[in-house]
């Protein structure tokens, strides 16, 4: 789940869907604290040849996996069925491309498979509590060999913003589903928050994992260590982000994606956009303009221009329009539009540029964005070995 690059919100703190229920957050974060480790100082450990990293998210993939809602403690009576059509519409639509498994509670599944239709494969063996599989779901990892495992990366609700007792378990699941090897990471994290170009370079926001409410006592240099080690990397490009105004603390998939080694994008606000997300993304272009990745090579880095928020459909001041937040599939991309016809167009436009062997989706998804999430959010590929 993300949330950057959008409108400052008309309430201090994280003020996102009125998820904040007391009933699970204490519970959440008792299960979550075996997991949460503290590693000493360590250098950044280099993956060896025929080592698991994580690829670049448009390899090709086995499937992609989701999973479906169906909490109104955390989304309300009022606004569950419209993300569960959100969440529907992207199933099917990535469906056309690769196979979509979705998770779904068993009292919830016959009307997942309903909506998601016979093209989704719909189990109710691995519980959830909420639909952001990018964040609770297992990160694959490929060896280039043939070789596939799986990493958790400890989900605790975001610092333990949210109830999360299932989820907390989702990625251990998946990979004993999909019968892979798995392992936790040293840090704790999702999978939203991190981002890999699939050849020794990350990027990430300081506000996000290097923070009290998930990795309390890490040094930047532990915690970069125990990413590195987790991805099969040798390089985080760091940001500072943004503290405490969503739930994800500024998670980087929202603003900066990783094009190819050495090739990045950046959704950019309007000029005349002077919040902290809109600072956060001129901050996180000149940061990238000026790095180098894992091999010492220069960053090109692409402006993807955001909407103007006076023109798109939803008036929520935490709605997240974001296009960065888009999936990549199978011979396709899977972004939104918000009704800003021309930015909406030109956003169309230069992914078709970027990706020229994709089709191009454009889906609308107002009630996830409401939500504060995007499709990227809700999705994790599957890579093939």
């Amino acid at each position: 789940m993300s949330d950057s690059t959008r409108r400052t919100p008309s309430a201090p703190g994280p003020s996102r869907r009125g998820f904040l229920t007391a009933a699970g957050l204490t519970a959440a974060g008792v299960a979550l604290a075996a997991v949460q480790r503290s590693a000493g100082a360590a250098p950044v450990r280099r993956p060896a040849v025929g080592a698991h990293r994580v690829p670049a998210e448009d390899v090709r993939h086995t499937r992609t996996w989701m999973a479906w809602p169906d909490s109104t403690a955390i989304w309300g009576r009022g606004a569950l069925a419209g993300i569960q059509a959100d969440i529907a519409l992207i199933a099917r639509t990535v469906a056309r491309y690769e196979p979509v498994v979705m998770c779904a509670n068993p009292a919830s599944a016959a009307r997942a498979r309903s909506q998601c239709g016979t093209a989704v494969t719909v189990i109710s063996s691995i519980p959830v509590d909420d639909c952001w599989m990018r964040d609770s779901g297992p990160v694959f990892r490929t060896d280039g060999a043939g070789g596939l495992d799986a990493v958790g990366l400890n989900f605790n609700g975001w610092g333990r913003k949210q109830a999360h007792t299932k989820d907390a378990l989702v990625a251990e699941r998946i990979a004993a589903y999909t019968g892979v090897p798995f392992s936790h990471a040293e840090f704790v994290g999702e999978g939203g928050a991190i981002e890999q170009d699939g050849a020794g370079t990350l990027m990430a926001t300081r506000s996000s994992l290097l923070n009290r409410n998930r990795n309390p006592q890490m040094s930047e240099r532990t915690l970069t260590a125990g990413m590195c080690a987790a991805y099969g990397a040798s390089k985080v490009i760091w940001f500072d982000g943004v503290y405490g105004q969503d739930i994800t603390d500024d998670h980087v998939d929202a603003t900066s994606r990783f094009l190819a080694p050495g090739e990045a994008l950046v959704q950019m606000p309007l000029a005349t956009d002077n919040d902290a997300y809109a600072e956060d993304a001129r901050q996180q272009h000149r940061v990238l303009t000026e790095s180098t990745t894992a091999t010492g090579g220069p960053m090109d880095v692409t402006r993807l221009q955001g909407p103007d928020y006076a023109r798109i459909r939803s008036t929520d001041p935490d709605f997240l329009a974001s296009y960065a937040n888009y999936y990549l599939c199978n011979g396709a991309v899977i972004c939104a539009h918000f009704g800003d016809s021309r930015a909406d167009a030109a956003a169309k436009a230069t992914l078709a540029r970027l990706y020229p062997d994709r089709t191009i989706e454009q889906l609308n998804i107002d009630r996830l964005g409401t939500g504060g999430g995007g499709i990227h959010c809700v999705t994790q590929q599957q890579p093939v070995p």
